[in-house]
């Protein structure tokens, strides 16, 4: 039997795409192409994964987007990431996490899609 080996990408609808792609790249550092980035797995830090992971229809996690999926990206510093993100006019949801799975941050971006952030744990 065949089985999934890990995340191949994330596809999206966006109404311009472009300036999407330009948002990202000014304000995450993302290099992006026209056809979008290519990810390195090799660049994740230690303790990093891929989550796939439906959630019950009614799930209030994914507002204040109306869309029915979150993208969530991993980083090296969440603070500083949504601060940039703010700095190019996201609007950054107003509570960090921190846990033994590591520290989330959210944001709107200007598509509408909601963004969490996640930079894992220190390995022990």
């Amino acid at each position: 039997m065949g089985q999934v080996l890990g995340l191949g990408g994330v596809f999206f609808k966006a109404k311009d795409p472009k300036a999407l792609i330009d948002w990202y790249n000014a304000h995450l550092g993302m290099s992006m192409a026209e056809w979008g980035a290519q990810l390195d797995v090799k660049a994740l830090p230690p303790g990093a994964y891929n989550v796939f992971s439906p959630f019950k229809e009614e799930t209030t996690y994914f507002e204040p987007s109306r869309k029915d999926f979150m993208i969530n990206l991993v980083v090296d510093d969440v603070k500083a990431c949504l601060d940039q993100v703010k700095r190019g006019g996201a609007a950054v949801m107003d509570d960090t996490e921190s846990s033994e799975y590591g520290t989330f941050g959210w944001f709107m971006d200007p598509a509408g899609n909601k963004i969490e952030l996640w930079q894992p744990p220190e390995p022990a």
